[in-house]
């Protein structure tokens, strides 16, 4: 590769002029285009970045594999030309509290620099601005560290600048403003003897711009779930992104108290009650404009209430049974079941394997106007204008039970029951079913057929559950590999055969020459996967299941008539996921129950 010239060592700044000659040197750009742009961009002198003025084309590497020229591919390029460590900039790494204490806000801005890293010995900087290096003898000095330079993508830089000074300070005048003890229900209280005790007010600005801040940063970073924990020192915040927990920063615990104060306002929970669990939902937009629903759920621990939000996007509810993951056969299956005028039909699988989904995605299916859908939950999880929703109060005692009673004089089509925990409201999902109704529910079970053996454990009688049962789905979520970096890789070697085969024991299932094994890029944040789909196995109640249930047959028995009647089981459907490229064997082998051996 081509080194710069001697002169461009010199104190400057980057030019457009000097970048696009870079560019056709290295063979990435066509001269012609070089010098059509620098002659249309001859008397440009905007504050914007030459790189970013180059991404703005929307050249694509001449060299192989002609990849497009993005502002971080340019990024990456840059840093290769000059000799330096090129820094994809992921605030999820990045501790800004300690970082934004290297330098001022100010300064940062002027030079176009943001610390991004400090250890022991160094300084960790990232630049845009490789010929610009004034800043760093003053840094080193005030740091009394080294300063190691990066080069990141200089959007990024100019945005985190903005982000992460405005969230410090935030935090640091919230903390100011509490001069005494954190005002929480601590298990043990720290005394500070000659200072006030005065908790921080929910509604101080600095507070609701830190709380504005995580939302919006979990919108754009793709989380599912938002966790505030309250530690002995200070609290954490963290986010699940694809199944994943992710720290995402350290806060005071006055500030996490103010925090947790503020949200609990918001979503109209009893803020002075901190001994007992509580529930609340909050609905909120995206800077895009978009809604998007959260359900709060508070719960006392040893340093205080520890506060999960778990957002939920509106728009799983018109999503098409495919983008779920369901198979033709499984979407088959599914609507056999939930077709029928009358009949329970259940989803089972464990907290967080996309339930409500599936069944919010049914139900909405199935709520044309001339049929009446009620729920029953606890909570509510979204709010949908197409259904009559209901919410579990167990202080007045209104619980599943009574809420399906109370539906059934409501002249209903369709019920929805969030969970089946009892006897009594399994009993009156029957008596629904029985009267006319469709009845749909979930159940915590490993598989499928375990959930028809889990009705007959809770009590219900044989002969009515094969009156009124249409069928049980189990499911779970895979993390999918990122479709922009994800690579083939053949099964030759003896461990991927074995790890192959254990996926799909007891049955045989063809061996495909090749599957994907995740790598790691930037759109994914070097994690090799993006995004979750379902994998599911379906039971139809069929004469011979019915014949089972009568007999009082075990699991086993039921598992492999099932087996022989088509379902599949969830390592199979992983395994179908596998070969299509959409995820790994060792996701499959983590997430989905082993499959037993039939009874012999």
């Amino acid at each position: 590769m081509a080194q710069p010239a001697a002169k461009t060592a010199a104190e400057h700044r980057l030019t457009l002029a000097e970048i696009v000659d870079w560019l056709v040197e290295d063979g990435a750009v066509a001269r012609a285009a070089a010098e059509t742009v620098k002659k249309e961009r001859r008397y440009w002198r905007g504050a914007q970045h030459p790189l970013a003025l180059v991404a703005e084309e929307g050249w694509k590497d001449l060299r192989a594999p002609h990849k497009p020229l993005t502002l971080d591919a340019l990024a990456e390029w840059l840093a290769k030309r000059v000799g330096l460590e090129y820094l994809h900039i992921d605030p999820l790494k990045i501790n800004f509290s300690v970082v934004t204490e290297v330098m001022s806000s100010a300064y940062a801005s002027r030079f176009r620099i943001l610390p991004v890293e400090l250890t022991a010995k160094e300084v960790v900087v990232a630049t845009a601005e490789p010929f610009v290096r004034e800043w760093e003898p003053e840094i080193a000095r005030l740091a009394r560290r080294e300063v190691r330079r990066v080069i990141g993508n200089p959007q990024a830089i100019e945005r985190c600048q903005v982000e992460f000074y405005n969230l410090a300070k935030s935090i640091k005048g919230a903390n100011r403003s509490a001069t005494g003890g954190s005002g929480l229900s601590n298990l043990e209280q720290l005394v500070e003897l000659g200072s006030a005790d005065k908790a921080l007010d929910a509604n101080d600005a600095h507070v609701v711009k830190v709380v504005d801040w995580l939302w919006q940063y979990a919108f754009e970073q793709r989380a599912s779930d938002i966790h505030i924990e309250p530690r002995r020192e200070a609290g954490l915040v963290r986010f699940r992104i694809d199944g994943v927990l992710h720290q995402v920063y350290q806060i005071p615990p006055s500030v996490l108290a103010a925090m947790t104060s503020r949200i609990k306002i918001l979503g109209r929970m009893d803020v002075v009650e901190k001994r007992r669990p509580q529930d609340g939902r909050i609905k909120t937009r995206t800077a895009d404009g978009d809604e998007v629903e959260l359900r709060l759920s508070t719960l006392p621990t040893a340093f205080g209430e520890k506060l999960v939000m778990r957002i939920f996007d509106p728009e799983v509810l018109v999503r098409d049974f495919r983008e779920l993951g369901f198979s033709d056969e499984d979407h088959r299956r599914w609507k056999e079941m939930t077709a029928r005028p009358n009949g329970i039909v259940l989803v089972t699988g464990p907290t967080g394997s996309g339930k409500t989904t599936t069944l919010y995605s049914t139900l909405k299916s199935l709520a044309t106007p001339e049929v009446n859908v009620c729920t029953i939950e606890d909570p509510i999880e979204m709010v949908e204008p197409a259904f009559n929703q209901m919410q579990v109060q167990s202080n007045i005692d209104l619980g599943f039970a009574e809420g399906v009673r109370a539906l059934m004089r409501q002249d209903p089509d369709i019920i929805m029951v969030g969970e089946i925990r009892d006897l009594e409201t399994a009993e009156m999902a029957v008596q629904a079913a029985l009267t006319g109704h469709l009845v749909l529910s979930t159940l915590h079970t490993n598989d499928a057929p375990s959930a028809m053996t889990r009705l007959l454990e809770l009590g219900v009688a044989p002969y009515l559950l094969n009156a009124t049962f249409n069928g049980v789905m189990g499911q779970r979520l895979l993390r999918t590999l990122c479709p922009h970096c994800k690579q083939p890789t053949e099964l030759n070697r003896a461990e991927d055969a074995a790890a192959w085969d254990a996926l799909v024991a007891p049955f045989t299932a063809k061996r495909p020459a090749s599957v994907y094994k995740p790598v790691g890029c930037l759109e994914c944040r070097m994690t090799g996967f993006m995004g979750r789909v379902g994998i599911y196995e379906t039971l139809v109640h069929s004469p011979g299941i019915k014949q089972l249930i009568a007999e009082a047959a075990d699991l086993a028995r039921v598992r492999e008539q099932a087996m022989k009647e088509g379902m599949k089981p969830l390592r199979i459907s992983g395994a179908m996921k596998v070969a299509a490229g959409l995820t790994t064997i060792d996701e499959v082998l983590k997430v989905a129950p082993p499959v037993r051996e039939p009874a012999g």
